[in-house]
């Protein structure tokens, strides 16, 4: 979460923007992003420069001799109005058709891009405030586009959220993506699943980038993000260039619609589908109503992930906690589904806050694999009461953070099946959730302990009643006796 003095720096740029005269906040997003890209592009070239040097390795380059003057470090020593002529004319036109593939993702969502920053004046004042962002740690660049959305009040018609990006590193931590997967988030927006999903491959898996047959996989195959708003699929794109892949497939599709035909083509899912959404039957692809006849969006996303899943893919996805009680013949058909033929594996109920400021609504997250034979035998719940973050709108940074716990409890899933529903995790049988028309709520299964109070007798009680009102109207008479 960005806080303190990088989120004030943000502000005083937000505020340039907007004084500047753009005052949408998806087209200030887009601009900033485009100058974070532009200087993305420099620090990356920066580091290919470094590590050709260091490992001798033949350097790999973003700008040629001729597009020296198109580099961050080069431009911002200009004045303003040659600094607008470079940046307008030049670095911009560059970075729309820097990559070569004209069907690529970038190309495809740069081609309609538009420069929307009025004046010299303007673009220096941005420029020089950028300049001085601290945004080299990964975690930071994540923070700063979670806020930068957060300036974007509403939610969209389908009632998407963004997702907290600590959220987004535990559903990642507890799926392990691997150098073989194949990722898909149906509802991509910014790329957040998927840039996470690469930072772990690229702290754990290290031979990813000394194989070419992987190297190869991770730039141009592992991953892929559909999403229906072109903004949102423009920074997507360039969030995971700046992020070291190459080729994200990042299309614009209408993930439930007849338009996908993806069917078990990916090994891993990680998404965050829209809540609350609704459609049209007839605009529905037919295979996803022949399990579940709704129009709810949250069900038919989870159809859809059954759908694209290849046997054996894995699958972590939020899900509000509607679709885990709800008595609607849709709701319990989807859950029969997950548990009798897949392997549902954990269900994590996270506190009501989480998404604050845009929703209060409660949620969960569901971990399952499609095997299309079963394999569910006992489903193991945890109740996260804390995520280090306060719950309300402010959202400020607490000690109390139950992520950690999460993480190690479930990659030692042999030492849960000791515990009493009591704890915050514990398992339960199968059976046990047939036989309540396949509730997933934690509430249904876990047990709370009553600490018994002991009040004294009545006749005790009225006898101390009396005697502190005599006390009082002893001394209401000694402050009568005083005036």
């Amino acid at each position: 979460m960005i806080t303190g003095e990088l989120k004030n720096k943000v502000d005083k740029i937000w505020t340039i923007f907007w004084t500047g005269g753009i005052t949408n906040p998806l087209s200030v997003i887009e601009q900033f992003t485009y100058l974070l890209f532009i200087k993305g592009m420099d620090d990356r070239q920066n580091d290919l420069e470094r590590n050709a040097e260091l490992l001798g390795i033949e350097l790999k380059e973003i700008f040629g001799e001729k597009q020296q003057h198109l580099r961050w470090k080069n431009f911002k020593q200009k004045n303003a109005i040659e600094m607008f002529d470079v940046v307008s004319k030049e670095v911009f036109p560059f970075i729309k058709t820097m990559h070569g593939d004209k069907d690529s993702a970038f190309s495809r969502y740069m081609e309609d891009a538009i420069f929307l920053i009025p004046t010299a004046q303007m673009l220096e004042k941005i420029v020089t405030n950028v300049d001085i962002l601290q945004l080299a740690d990964r975690d930071a660049k994540g923070d700063l586009y979670e806020y930068l959305l957060s300036k974007v009040s509403t939610a969209g018609t389908n009632g998407q959220f963004r997702t907290p990006r600590h959220i987004i590193k535990l559903m990642v931590e507890l799926m392990k993506p691997t150098p073989t997967d194949c990722i898909i988030d149906p509802a991509a927006g910014t790329a957040g699943f998927l840039v996470t999903a690469g930072e772990y491959l690229e702290r754990n898996h290290q031979n990813l980038f000394h194989e070419e047959h992987l190297r190869e996989h991770y730039n141009t195959e592992m991953f892929t993000g559909f999403d229906m708003d072109s903004t949102m699929l423009r920074i997507g794109a360039m969030n995971m260039m700046l992020h070291g892949v190459e080729n994200p497939r990042i299309l614009y599709k209408d993930s439930l619609s007849e338009q996908n035909k993806d069917k078990e083509k990916y090994s891993l899912c990680l998404a965050n589908p829209p809540f609350k959404g609704s459609l049209d039957y007839e605009s529905v692809s037919a295979d996803l109503l022949k399990i579940t006849k709704t129009k709810k969006t949250e069900i038919l996303f989870i159809t859809l992930m059954l759908r694209m899943l290849k046997k054996g893919g894995r699958c972590a996805t939020i899900v509000p906690d509607g679709v885990l009680f709800g008595s609607s013949n849709a709701q319990k058909a989807l859950r029969k589904e997950i548990v009798e033929n897949h392997q549902l594996q954990a269900v994590i109920s996270m506190p009501s806050g989480v998404f604050k400021p845009y929703a209060g609504v409660s949620t969960a997250f569901i971990v399952f694999t499609k095997t299309g034979a079963g394999g569910t035998d006992k489903v193991w719940f945890y109740d996260m009461q804390a995520d280090g973050y306060s719950l309300d709108d402010k959202r400020q940074k607490i000690d109390a953070d139950d992520i950690p716990d999460i993480i190690k409890r479930f990659h030692n899933m042999g030492n849960e099946a000791k515990r009493k529903r009591t704890e915050s995790s514990f398992m339960v049988p199968k059976a046990e959730i047939v036989e309540n028309e396949y509730d997933l709520s934690i509430n249904r299964y876990k047990e709370i302990v009553y600490d018994e109070i002991v009040y004294e007798e009545p006749e005790k009680i009225i006898a101390d009643i009396k005697e502190l009102e005599e006390r009082i109207v002893k001394g209401i008479d000694e402050l009568e006796g005083l005036i």
